[in-house]
């Protein structure tokens, strides 16, 4: 396995910067930095979901850059925010997003996926401060976020639930039923976020198991929905912010965030081909040009 001509895998990655600084804090370059390591991640473990890991890069971006309340420095304070990744399979965004915010080095990226690393292809919380729990089996996530929304409310504590969901597992049957719990316990403490970028592992989605009216099916859940672009850092932040300020209202809140699976790579964007494929050669020598273009 070779880092072609580069000494480090940091100095690779944040060499298109040209030694200005790097403000992470920023949405738009943190999601920047997703597809680019996300790039590199998967051409060098050779593993697969870059199309979700670019769809998703936005929303990422946004809750790690003042919408969770964490802190690298000691992640498992009690007052912090929990985040389940449910399609965790789009695992190495928050690896990304958690090593370029401090939580461990950068240079360990390039380890994802290999025999031994502690960064395994489906997110899991062994080992890597700032993940909360192991994902991969789809249609589990909401009902785990749930169930920790239901904790805090119980213990009268003041943090919030996230959960990052796929719109392809929402076929599951698990989905819906951790949906109704959630508006029976009054759960306004639990944001769910869907990247609902219209397909699946293996076509899209409407053509496997039709979504639409896929928000009215949330509204009538009881849940305070709303619809943003999920690659508009500013729009994103507005549906966070209105969902936070759901509070005391009673009911769970879902931002349903239109997006483009493979993102950023033309040639990658709206084909399924890149659920499982991984970017070597051409591609990847395609690909890693077109992201240079677009650095913030």
């Amino acid at each position: 396995m070779s880092e072609r001509d580069f000494p480090s895998y940091e100095a690779k990655t944040h060499a298109a910067f040209h030694g200005r600084p790097i403000n992470t804090s920023d949405p738009r370059v943190l999601a920047w930095l997703i597809r680019r390591h996300g790039l590199e991640m998967t051409h060098l473990s050779r593993g697969s979901h870059i199309g979700a890991i670019f769809s998703m890069a936005e929303i990422m971006a946004v809750l790690y850059t003042g919408v969770l309340n964490v802190n690298p420095d000691d992640p498992l304070m009690p007052e912090r925010d929990r985040l389940i990744l449910s399609k965790g399979h789009a695992g190495a965004s928050v690896y990304a997003a958690l090593a370029e915010r401090g939580f461990f080095p950068v240079e360990e990226l390039k380890t994802h996926y290999q025999n031994g690393s502690r960064l395994s292809g489906h997110v899991s919380h062994k080992g890597i401060p700032g993940v909360e729990f192991s994902t991969g089996s789809l249609g589990h996530g909401l009902a785990v976020a749930a169930g920790m929304a239901l904790g805090a409310k119980l213990d009268k504590a003041s943090w919030r639930a996230y959960v990052v969901m796929g719109d392809g597992e929402c076929d599951e049957g698990s989905v819906w039923e951790a949906a109704l719990q959630a508006h029976q316990y009054k759960l306004d403490n639990l944001i769910a976020v869907v990247d609902h970028n219209h397909m699946q592992s293996l076509d899209f989605c409407e053509k496997t198991i039709a979504l639409e009216p896929f928000a009215d099916k949330w509204r009538d859940f009881g849940w305070n929905t709303q619809v943003a672009d999920g690659h508009d850092v500013d729009a994103l932040r507005a549906a966070f912010t209105a969902a936070q300020n759901n509070l005391g209202s009673g009911r769970p809140s879902v931002i349903i965030a239109e997006t483009v699976k493979g993102k950023g790579v033309s040639f990658m964007e709206n084909d399924i081909l890149w659920h499982y494929r991984t970017p070597q050669g051409e591609e990847y020598d395609a690909a890693l040009t077109e992201l240079e273009a677009q650095r913030p």
